[in-house]
């Protein structure tokens, strides 16, 4: 079993924070007991080395600062046994190249590199011919009740799991087999993909004039290897899939009530002339809180702890609107999006935009039984506000509604 004095540190230097993520996640793959040391610029990588030696550097070269070129440079003059050091880089001209395997790094890969032999490289590096690395799911803390470990993990929490068909399809997705549009329609039907693939095309380093607010707008900001590797990475994360069987029933409520929501959200925009593609993700994302709420759960299961379905249900009414607002926050999803998520759930007081209108009249719609009427929806605030019809409610497509 490897302990931590075994570990090695494998410190990863790249400005964007999701590609920093990606990698740290392809590291946890390749060895799930090492010690990732994420920095954003150079002088903090070279300044890291200093400090502890690492197993390992990944360093992007259009670092700020101290550049990962430079910083190759300048660990290759150390004296003791050169660090192995992975150089990425979105150079890929000869002189580029040229410059860089004059110092010997142990690979350079552009940019958008290939997440699957990255992943072979790294279990070259950090598995020694005939190691074995096992690694146990962390305890839980000495006497830590549900509500505590809730709390403690919220500001760290992953996001929601992903959707197994989702999950699967990514596995065996290529730059060769597949497209931005068949991204798109795949993709499209998953929030937590949504969610952070979004949030990647926002990232300061790639923002191009307006903020994305849809995948539509996300993926071609990103690229179709980047947005591949991205949802790679989602898919390799612990707990992306729930093992706990009250959990899985718990998420495909929410997963079929996010769709639902977006759904009539979109059918309403288009009717409505309003945004239809920032209506759907605002319908697909609105149930993000709850969803990470179970993922963390499957994490509170798998390390030990108990859990009913008297808890699960007393855990998502008093977590899921905190932990929905802390990633929407960490993920810095567009200020818009943000109240069109809000606005599903309640509308407050003040002025409304269109769009907040509808996405407050399509979650109502969303949780009515197939059959049961719409003249409480149509006499709702937002549906008067929207002058809405009856005879617009007929001609709306109604599916079962999410037990």
């Amino acid at each position: 079993m490897s302990t931590s004095s075994q570990s090695p540190v494998v410190l990863i230097a790249d400005e964007d924070p999701w590609t920093r993520d990606l990698l740290q996640q392809l590291v946890r793959t390749a060895r799930c007991d090492a010690r990732i040391r994420g920095v954003s610029d150079g002088s903090s990588a070279l300044d890291q080395c200093q400090r502890e030696r690492p197993a390992l550097v990944i360093a992007d070269w259009a670092l700020p600062g101290v550049d990962g070129l430079e910083l190759l440079r300048q660990l290759r003059r150390n004296r003791q046994a050169p660090v192995p050091f992975f150089l990425l880089s979105s150079k890929a001209d000869a002189n580029s190249v040229k410059a860089a395997l004059q110092l010997a790094p142990t690979a350079y890969l552009t940019k958008p590199f290939d997440a699957e032999k990255l992943l072979q490289r790294l279990r070259q590096v950090l598995i020694l011919p005939g190691e074995e690395v096992v690694c146990p799911i962390p305890a839980l803390a000495q006497g830590e009740s549900l509500d505590a470990f809730l709390d403690r993990c919220r500001d760290s929490a992953q996001g929601a799991p992903m959707l197994e068909s989702v999950q699967e399809a990514v596995q065996r997705l290529s730059s060769n087999n597949c497209d931005l549009g068949q991204l798109e329609r795949l993709f499209g039907v998953d929030p937590q993909l949504t969610a952070q693939l979004i949030a990647a095309a926002n990232s300061a380093d790639r923002q191009r004039g307006a903020r994305c607010q849809s995948l539509a707008q996300a993926l071609p900001q990103l690229g179709l290897v980047h947005s591949l590797n991205l949802a790679l990475g989602v898919a390799m994360q612990r707990s992306a899939n729930l093992q706990h069987d009250v959990l899985a029933t718990s998420a495909a409520h929410y997963w079929a009530l996010s769709q639902r929501t977006a759904d009539h959200a979109r059918w309403l925009a288009v009717r409505l002339r309003a945004n239809a593609d920032r209506c759907y993700t605002a319908g697909l994302l609105h149930c993000l809180g709850d969803l990470a709420v179970l993922r963390t759960l499957n994490d509170w299961h798998e390390a030990g702890g108990e859990l009913s379905e008297l808890q699960i249900v007393g855990a998502l009414r008093t977590h899921s609107a905190s932990y929905g607002a802390a990633l929407r926050t960490r993920w810095r999803l567009p200020l818009e999006m943000r109240e069109l998520i809000g606005a599903a759930w309640k509308l407050g007081s003040g002025v409304f935009s269109r769009e907040a209108l509808i996405m407050n009249v399509a979650a109502q719609l969303a949780h009515l039984p197939a059959e049961a009427p719409t003249d409480e929806v149509l006499e709702s605030k937002a549906a008067r506000m929207l002058g809405i019809q009856k005879a617009l409610f007929a001609e709306l497509p109604r599916a079962e509604t999410p037990t």
